[in-house]
């Protein structure tokens, strides 16, 4: 077991740890377990957005697979991007206890989200060149309550992969 699972297991175990709604996912990396709740590209297979230029197209299921994760973990990371460019204080480390950390984390977020609630044009935007997306967990969801690789898990990957695979193939014939 890596250092990675060792830490996402004992943040899911803790009373007031990591909550993964089930039928909901983190995108991981490579390093972390393909699980429930803990979805993983495929190893070995082109990945990083930088690999894709110059016209590269994928060449199976699971580099498109990839190209999509990556894709969709470069929005999340630009949306970590956008709370840092608007609060300094997430800039930089500090030595705040754990639990003040997180508070201040929420608190940047829920003042961010208030703004772009409030405002007709946030002049930060304009300094973006992606949408921000958001998306609504429900509260009160069944959680993942341990990670372990499960072949239910990677089948359901595989399946996915297989029907953007085929999606994306039907979309290149209609052209």
């Amino acid at each position: 077991m890596g250092g990675y699972s060792r830490v996402f297991r004992d943040a899911i175990s803790r009373r007031n740890g990591l909550k993964v709604p089930k039928g909901f996912f983190h995108l991981c990396d490579v390093g972390y377990t393909n699980g429930e709740g803990f979805l993983t590209p495929y190893r070995g297979q082109r990945y990083h957005l930088n690999e894709w230029r110059q016209n590269r197209t994928p060449c199976s299921k699971e580099e498109l697979f990839n190209y999509k994760h990556s894709g969709a973990r470069n929005v999340i990371e630009r949306c970590f991007g956008f709370l840092k460019m608007r609060w300094a204080i997430l800039r930089e480390k500090s030595w705040y206890l754990v639990k003040i950390k997180c508070r201040i984390i929420s608190g940047c977020a829920l003042l961010h989200n208030h703004i772009r609630r409030e405002m007709t044009h946030d002049p930060l935007e304009d300094e973006m060149d992606e949408e921000y997306m958001e998306s609504e967990v429900m509260e009160n969801a069944n959680t993942i309550q341990y990670i372990e690789t499960s072949y239910a898990w990677t089948t359901w990957r595989n399946n996915l992969a297989q029907e953007m695979w085929n999606d994306w193939i039907a979309s290149r014939n209609e052209t």
